[in-house]
């Protein structure tokens, strides 16, 4: 992940979150919050470093100072234009300094504090060894649900990026698909996915005909044939924000066997989706698209949950599975994604990106759910 993060987000907003995360540390009992580079610290102040290397650059988020960035010298004017610096202190170091010992400073030496899933384990064995009283526990532990809920100026970015991947899908079923490989067409998605304006592909899942079982496939050197199932499921990163959309189409005309696991899919997306509602628990969205395909008979060939979140990454915090009891809050975005998967011979799976509402759920994905025929 590298540049910094789009408009509109200001100093000011950033800002905001920052503040946030510090309250919602000292909330859950932390000394603070150390963020490194990647998704947690693009969100917080709009700054993703053109390279990740073994130079250290965290942020540091306590209670009772201002944030800190500590930062590589010879990368701080790329620092102090990022959206969210006049919101921060800036402490460089260079080369042949310790600056282990200079963030030690900043911490409190018997804290806990959380750290952000990616940072590196050379990183937190340094602070540890520069603070053997300290403790940490990941963003993900501690605080999963920091980026759940967006904001209005988020949701209009990830609305905007479901509807570039609704357009993905339009086009993609106008082109031909039998006698041409899988990577063929996983290599028009992503180019779609550039045409109508997103900055990073993230996956391309052509998955056809016993391919499609495989729920993770991807792309493959397979030629898809007359007769096949083919699911589609791409996304990537559209002015900082996720989209993330799966449908599942037909080469020529499907069988009654096929397009039979289909309704069924169809339905228990649409039962998942009818169930997304503020006050919810995450399982709940899981239990009612599962208990559809259980009901039918393939309750064996569900073998994933049914949604992730999406923010700033295509997958992140919350998920809707049994045992995840998370409340839905307005605000919140995640996908609803339940799939039949036959070994052997075919996959169906249906994905829209759904955003919590004041009275229910909205999709931000709007292409037909019936079973589209290609040639």
């Amino acid at each position: 992940m590298t540049g910094r993060a789009p408009a509109p987000f200001t100093a000011a907003d950033h800002r905001a979150r920052m503040e946030r995360a510090a309250r919602a540390a000292a909330d859950a009992g932390l000394a603070g919050l150390l963020v490194a580079p990647g998704p947690d610290l693009v969100w917080l102040t709009g700054y993703a470093p053109t390279a990740v290397t073994e130079r250290l650059t965290l942020l540091v988020l306590t209670a009772d100072r201002d944030p800190v960035l500590v930062v590589p010298a010879l990368e701080a004017p790329d620092a102090a234009r990022a959206p969210g610096a006049p919101a921060l202190t800036l402490r460089d170091w260079t080369d042949g300094k310790d600056p282990y010992a200079a963030t030690a400073a900043l911490l409190d030496a018997g804290g806990r504090f959380g750290v952000s899933d990616n940072t590196w384990a050379l990183h937190l064995l340094a602070l540890q060894r520069a603070l053997p009283d300290s403790t940490y526990a990941s963003l993900t532990d501690v605080l999963p649900m920091l980026r759940a809920v967006k904001d209005d100026a988020e949701l209009r970015l990830l609305a905007a990026a479901g509807a570039a991947a609704d357009r993905v899908f339009e086009e993609i079923r106008t082109l031909p698909f039998a006698g041409r490989r899988e990577s063929d067409v996983g290599a028009d998605l992503a180019e779609l996915l550039l045409r109508f304006g997103h900055a990073q592909v993230d996956f391309t899942i052509v998955g056809s005909g016993p391919n499609g079982a495989d729920p993770h496939h991807e792309v493959g050197d397979r030629v898809i044939e007359r007769g096949d199932m083919v699911v589609l499921d791409f996304g990537g990163l559209k002015d900082g924000y996720g989209s993330d959309t799966t449908r599942t189409v037909h080469v020529g005309e499907p069988t009654e066997e096929e397009r039979r696991v289909h309704d069924i899919v169809r339905a228990a997306q649409e039962a998942g989706c009818a169930a997304v509602r503020p006050g919810a628990a995450c399982q709940d969205v899981d239990r009612a698209a599962r208990t559809v395909i259980a009901d039918a008979g393939y309750g064996e060939y569900f073998i994933h949950r049914t949604g992730h979140g999406i923010g700033v990454t295509t997958h992140e915090p919350p998920y809707m599975i049994e045992g995840e009891e998370q409340p839905l809050v307005p605000g919140m975005c995640f996908s609803v994604e339940p799939g039949i998967y036959l070994p052997g011979r075919f996959g169906v799976r249906i994905e829209d990106i759904v955003t919590v509402t004041e009275d229910g759920g909205r999709r931000l994905n709007n292409t037909t759910r019936e079973l589209v025929t290609v040639d």
